[in-house]
């Protein structure tokens, strides 16, 4: 088939992978099929799910709920269980055949595996774990209004650029950058889990979306690898992402770490369910491990209520939580940055402050107040 990733003009439509793990759809295809409607609405172009496994067309219809106007079903044997062979071919040959001019992936260990690969073979660019994504140019200079320190006015932009623009951080987290792929197509993305918002899922749109089963071309001498097992990690991983409540601890508990901990999961427990977070600062130092880690690098959080306990506010940390519902900051210092993102803030010690927020919880829980 004929295929040059350089004639740009051949190039449309926006699409998702969507990865499922035993016959079930993840969390982040709702995400990123959420986000993939905006930048194809912005495009004007639709938006398409591509879908691989064994089994898997009865679960397609799902994303139309979330905004996909077709899904394309890879349904084979050989496609069960992910192997980079398989998913790398069967994707990169559709890809050849249907010309997308955008690819968005989750940052998943599927995806941070497939992307690359797909990327490489096809010729093309890949920006990975972006947590901010743009087409129009308009909506992209009004996000660097509200989340740089650009000094915009001296700052010329071309406002008719179609490329997508795919931000990420860069340097350790300690600057954005955004990257465009003007001169190859597809433009490949891979996002980070719980950074995109989900829509609402719609019944109407999932029942109207289009399913296209797609026939799978592959061989064994295709594959070079074969799983003989699937051994899943025993330990348990902290699941942020989907947490109502996140109580998160920063440097301010350096004085007594331990005590500091203990007393950030009284906190969490006392509200209910809630879970355990921390600042980079927190993991490097090796006082928590690297599932609790907020911001830039490491997961961004959209809770209902989100407790910042000794953090200092660094913009890698807020972009990590400032869309949560309700932020409330406990810092000795008043002018720490935690502040101005925070809806409550309590300047004082963690340590005294914490077993008075408890106390008045469990108060309130008993109907003694």
């Amino acid at each position: 088939m004929s295929f040059n990733s350089s004639d740009i003009s051949a190039f449309k439509d926006i699409w998702v992978f969507c990865e499922q793990r035993n016959g079930k759809l993840m969390n982040t295809d709702f995400e990123l099929i959420s986000e993939g409607r905006k930048l194809a609405d912005e495009r004007g172009s639709k938006l398409v799910g591509v879908l691989l496994g064994y089994n898997v067309k009865d679960i397609a219809r799902e994303l139309g709920g979330y905004g996909a106007d077709k899904v394309i079903v890879c349904d084979d044997p050989v496609l069960e269980v992910y192997t980079t062979d398989a998913y790398t071919k069967v994707l990169c040959d559709i890809v050849m055949e249907k010309k997308p001019e955008v690819i968005l992936m989750g940052a998943s260990s599927i995806g941070r595996d497939l992307a690359p690969r797909c990327a490489a073979r096809l010729h093309t660019g890949l920006t990975a774990d972006c947590t901010h994504l743009d087409i129009d140019m308009k909506k992209y200079v009004d996000f660097l209004s509200k989340s740089s320190t650009l000094d915009l006015s001296k700052t010329t932009f071309k406002m008719d650029d179609v490329n997508l623009k795919m931000t990420r951080p860069a340097f350790g987290g300690h600057l954005m950058a955004t990257i465009i792929c003007p001169r190859f197509r597809p433009c490949m993305s891979t996002v980070r889990p719980g950074v995109m918002k989900k829509s609402e899922f719609n019944q109407a749109k999932a029942d109207a979306c289009e399913i296209e089963l797609h026939p799978v071309s592959i061989c064994e001498s295709d594959i070079n690898t074969k799983v003989l097992k699937v051994v899943k990690e025993k330990r348990q991983l902290i699941d942020l992402i989907g947490a109502d409540v996140i109580v998160s601890v920063g440097r301010g508990i350096s004085k007594n770490v331990e005590a500091g901990i203990q007393l950030a999961h009284k906190l969490a427990d006392a509200f209910g369910g809630g879970v355990i977070g921390g600042s980079r600062a927190v993991i490097d130092s090796g006082w928590l491990t690297a599932d609790h880690q907020v911001g830039q690098t490491g997961k961004t959080v959209h809770p209902k209520i989100y407790i910042a306990l000794g953090i200092s506010g660094a913009i890698q940390h807020k972009a990590g939580m400032q869309d949560s519902e309700l932020i409330i900051a406990v810092n000795k210092d008043a002018t720490a940055p935690i502040f101005d993102c925070a809806d409550y803030g309590i300047v004082g010690d963690l340590f005294k402050v914490v077993p008075m927020m408890i106390d008045e919880i469990t108060k309130v829980k008993s109907n003694k107040i």
